[in-house]
């Protein structure tokens, strides 16, 4: 986990979204809040650019990209 409430992307930084492996190992493991949705898995290695960021309590790091469906986790993300 990165650093208490603080996102490696700023809102409107080019992010490239994890390999489909590497999503579906994580919606497999991930039994907490904001799971990934089987639609999220067709958007594997694209890119996409930030739209909004938030938090939940505990300091995960959660992104809304801007034409693709639901919310990122930031460990589901890389540079460009």
């Amino acid at each position: 986990m990165s650093a208490l409430y603080k996102a490696k992307f700023e809102v409107g930084s080019t992010v490239r979204i994890a390999s489909h492996d590497e999503l579906e190992e994580f919606r497999l493991q991930w039994v907490y809040h904001n799971k990934l949705q089987e639609i999220q898995l067709e958007f594997a290695c694209k890119l996409a650019t930030v739209d909004r960021i938030g938090f939940y309590h505990g300091g995960y790091v959660l992104y809304k990209l801007k034409d693709v469906p639901g919310i990122w986790h930031e460990v589901c993300l890389r540079e460009p």
